[in-house]
């Protein structure tokens, strides 16, 4: 058989649960395509935030082998390009022949686009971030901006429903009405423009679709909201989790939106749900342009995202800092020729590190491109893998504010090692919503250092700095010496 062309839909800030059968969620045509393929149910990021996440979809590693923290265009980024050295799936798709297409988001670096990393054809806003700036020049921007008016700060008197207010800062409002939010629309148009292109070609593509929906703020077209009544929007089960026994970083959050009463988080769930909507419609759109073309049968389709949103649990919203499921747990369903048992769900821990590889093995390219992740092609055939992971492993150097989390999350227990506050413990049998830290519990001593040892040597293997002994910052339960007892 020839060599599938492979096309990625990835939202943006989805959870998971979104495209799982029976969630209140609308997505008609995720659920027809989710019975055509293999949905993996339990797929993570290993970065709550848009572009280490990005980073290690494109390059199969984790933050500490590529290279990216932070979103690359803000004024504090650590890092704002790709370590030297790195290398990306698509180049090497289209070093194999593949004829290479991308529309819309990018976010992987400031230095580079799409073309600099072997897309050959481009469109609607998949460009390079704010280019080589030095970070004077972004802090200066900001800056003018308030200077200028063209940030206008709110008076705490002023809140209108959907708006947060904070003194000194604009006014941002949660959740509204945009009929063609982030231009997500213009993106999926192009796209199909390039596809329907593609269809007396014998060279096989790869094309990638990145939306910007459903992240915040919650602006769905109207037609997406009237999909929801209010009255049938529950609030999460731990909505009413006030953290006290977890770190002062996540109250803090928190606050920020107790603004918001009881009915307006609803109000932002349907929103939220109303954008998913949206992207199904648009993801819809172009599975009936490849039908039409056709090119579906010759096709590998994947529905994916690269982070979640909190979505209201533990009253939080967007995604950050707090190590909870729904910032990390991410769709991830695949369809294409050969697939063993169509409509299967596969409950096996994966990354979007395995992605890269999973390509790669799909296209049948042989690569020396050093990856962390493990290929899913097994899977797809109805096989299970030798030594598949029975732990996903999480990094994140906090976003703008930064804060040093690690996780380690079993089918059990979730570990959460806070480098700027005390560490969290949850049994993932018992507490799924996360709402009860057993970190100080005797009973679990054992099993904290179980979990600890696992995550200092997943830090051994994927080149983790985070091991300085000093008495200031050395706060880990069980130090990394204890890798090599």
């Amino acid at each position: 058989m020839s060599r599938p062309n492979i096309l990625i839909f990835m939202t943006d800030q989805q959870r998971g649960n979104t495209v799982l059968p029976d969630h209140p969620c609308i997505m008609p045509n995720v659920d027809r395509f989710r019975k055509e393929g293999v949905t993996f149910s339990e797929t993570y990021c290993p970065s709550p935030h848009c572009c280490p996440s990005r980073a290690s979809f494109f390059s199969g590693l984790y933050p500490t082998e590529h290279g990216i923290w932070h979103n690359v265009n803000v004024a504090n980024a650590i890092t704002r390009g790709l370590s030297p050295g790195v290398t990306l799936w698509s180049e090497e798709l289209s070093d194999a022949g593949y004829r290479m297409l991308f529309a819309g988001k990018w976010h992987v670096s400031d230095h580079e686009g799409p073309a600099d990393r072997g897309w050959d054809t481009c469109s609607a806003g998949s460009g390079k971030g704010a280019g080589e700036k030095p970070e004077s020049l972004y802090v200066e921007r900001r800056w003018n901006q308030y200077r200028d008016g063209k940030i206008h700060p709110s008076d705490v008197s002023e809140r209108e429903p959907a708006t947060i207010v904070r003194p000194g800062y604009p006014t941002y409002r949660h959740y509204g009405i945009n009929e063609d939010p982030f231009n997500d629309g213009k993106v999926t148009n192009g796209a199909i423009e390039m596809l329907r292109g593609l269809g007396d070609s014998d060279q096989p593509w790869c094309q990638y679709v990145g939306t910007l929906g459903p992240h915040d703020p919650y602006c769905a077209p109207q037609r997406f909201v009237d999909m929801y009544d209010l009255d049938d929007i529950e609030l999460p089960a731990s909505f009413n989790d006030h953290m006290e026994d977890k770190p002062g970083f996540y109250r803090r959050t928190r606050h920020v939106f107790d603004q918001l009463t009881e009915e307006e988080h609803r109000e932002s769930i349907r929103h939220y749900y109303a954008l998913c909507s949206y992207e199904d419609y648009l993801f819809g759109e172009l599975l009936k342009a490849l039908d039409e073309t056709g090119q579906a049968g010759n096709t590998v389709v994947v529905y994916m995202s690269d982070h979640g949103d909190y979505t209201g649990d533990h009253g939080l919203w967007c995604k950050g800092v707090p190590a909870f499921k729904g910032a990390y747990h991410v769709p991830a369903i695949i369809r294409g020729p050969g697939i063993k048992n169509p409509g299967r769900i596969n409950n096996s821990l994966v990354s979007l590190t395995d992605f890269a590889p999973t390509f790669l093995e799909l296209a049948d390219v042989e690569s020396e491109m050093k990856v962390s992740g493990k290929s899913l092609v097994p899977f797809l055939n109805d096989e299970q893998p030798d030594g598949w992971r029975d732990a996903v492993f999480t990094q994140t150097n906090g976003n703008e504010l930064y804060g040093i989390q690690r996780s380690v999350v079993t089918k059990k227990w979730k570990y959460v090692f806070n480098g700027f506050d005390f560490d969290e413990l949850y049994d993932l049998e018992a507490d799924p919503e996360e709402v009860t830290n057993l970190i100080d519990e005797p009973e679990h001593v054992g099993t904290v250092k179980e979990l600890c040892t696992s995550m200092w040597e997943f830090a051994y293997e994927h080149q983790d700095g985070c091991i300085n002994p000093y008495i200031m910052i050395g706060w880990s339960p069980v130090g990394p010496g204890v890798v090599f007892e």
